[in-house]
Formats: C-alpha cells, structure tokens, sequence
C-alpha cells in the first residue's frame, strides 16, 4: 500500500490539530495573535485563507516550546527567530566562492576523464585590431591607452589577444563604480604573484622529458590557477562579511563560472574543454 500523500498546505484547523497533542493551550486566537507580531507569516489563498506550510508548523512549535520551556517573552523570541531566518539566507546567498568550488569539482571530474594526450589550454579567438577590441570591450580609445600604460592589457605587434579583451571588459565593468587603471595596479600584482606560485608548483614537471609532461604541467597549472581563484574570493568574501558589507549579494556583475565555451573568470578554461 502506498504512502499517504503528505498536504503541501494547511489550513489553520489543520495545524491546530498537529500541535494540540504537545500544546493544549494553542488556540486560532493565539496563532493569529503571533501572525499580527510578525513571528509567523503564513500564506494566503485566493479566498484569504491562511495556509501553512510544514516549515510554518514547526516555526509555530519552536514559538511555543520556547514560551512552555524557557518563559521567554515574544520579543526575545523574535529576535532569535531573526538570527535564525539570517543564518539562513546567508547559507543560501549565492557566492562566486560558491560558484567556483561547483566550477573546481566539474573541472576535477572532468580531467578524470580527459585523455591523456591533450594539449595545453591557450586563447581562443582570433586575434583582434584596435578598434574591434574597443568596440567589443565597449570602450574608447583613451580608456584602452590607460589599461596599456599601467600594464594590464599588453598587445603583440598590432594585435590584441582574447586576454586583453578580457581584461578590457572587466576593467569597463569596474569603472562604472568610479575604479579606474590606477586602482588596478595591485590586482595586477597579485596576479603576477599567482602566476609565479603555479610556475613555481609545477616546475618539477616541466624539468620531466616524459611524453605529455608539459601538457600535464599546463593542466595542472590551470586547475591551480582555478584553485586560487576560488580561495581569493572567499576570502574577499569573509573580509566584507566582516565589514558588514555583504548581506545581500547582488547578481555577479560579469559573467558567472564556466560560461559558454568552458570559459572561468579572467579566461580559465575548465578541463572539460581542454
């Protein structure tokens, strides 16, 4: 025999009967009173009804155990009620922490299965003039001879890499919040001091003569590279909690990991397009 279906709402009668077996002296009055003091707020139907949800319910019963057992006033109720629902949110605001530790764990069930002849990753695109990175990095000319005087976009002859235009889009982004090249210049060392820690971890590779060893370096190399990204914003993160400064985290303003073409932040690529 099957399982008796569990109702996604309840009606007020409904919750009374499931909480009068452990609170007696719970009563329609008493819940509404505790709606009218916002420490409930259950749903309305068309027709005005309440209906409650099992999280409803149980909010309800942590309500009145906490007045049987502790004697607690309503207001201190409240406020834990409210440190509980903010825990919650913060569990379940999205992060680009969050999101690059799912980017990490697809790019590490995907070297798993990539073969073991692949080649190193490298930019994609072809490369672009001067005037088709500013139009597609939405900029002028001015702004682009900036990000080249301090250093964060380079050009090979007369031409402009996918990383540039990386670079240049985010660079766009940025200063639509009043930061400019020169606030960049520490980004960009911090950036050179990564580069410098993957060399330095995968070095012994590179000394290998083994068939595919420099690929293998090259692959192991952007997966520390993706690791590092991940650790850097979580612990950008952690310091704007405790600047109070991200309790609502607004959409990422450029695009999220792994993108179309397998593209991570600043042009990583996962290994499932390696």
């Amino acid at each position: 025999m099957s399982a008796q279906r569990e109702p996604a709402h309840l009606g007020i009668g409904e919750v009374l009967a499931r909480l009068r077996a452990e609170f007696p002296d719970v009563s329609t009055s008493k819940i509404r009173f505790l709606e009218a003091e916002g420490l409930i707020e259950p749903a309305r139907s068309r027709s005005g009804y309440r209906r409650f949800a099992a999280a409803d319910v149980e909010r309800l019963r942590y309500i009145l155990t906490a007045q049987r057992d502790e004697y607690l006033p309503l207001r201190v109720i409240k406020e834990r009620l409210d440190t509980i629902d903010g825990d919650a949110a913060t569990r379940s605001r999205p992060t680009l922490a969050a999101a690059l530790a799912a980017a990490v764990a697809a790019d590490e069930a995907a070297r798993r299965d990539t073969a073991a002849h692949a080649g190193p990753p490298g930019g994609s695109g072809a490369p672009l003039t001067r005037a088709e990175l500013l139009e597609a990095a939405g900029i002028d000319g001015d702004s682009l001879t900036e990000l080249e005087d301090y250093g964060l976009v380079r050009r090979s002859g007369r031409h402009y890499g996918q990383d540039a235009l990386e670079v240049a889009r985010a660079a766009a982004s940025l200063s639509k919040f009043g930061v400019g090249a020169r606030h960049l210049r520490g980004v960009k060392a911090a950036a050179e001091r990564d580069v410098s820690l993957v060399e330095q971890v995968v070095a012994p590779q590179l000394r290998q003569r083994g068939p595919g060893a420099r690929a293998a370096a090259a692959r192991d190399a952007w997966q520390i590279a993706t690791l590092t990204l991940w650790l850097h914003s979580a612990l950008v993160e952690s310091g704007l909690d405790e600047a109070g400064l991200a309790g609502a985290a607004p959409d990422p303003p450029i695009s999220a990991p792994a993108p179309r073409g397998g593209h991570l932040p600043g042009g990583l690529r996962s290994a499932s397009s390696r």
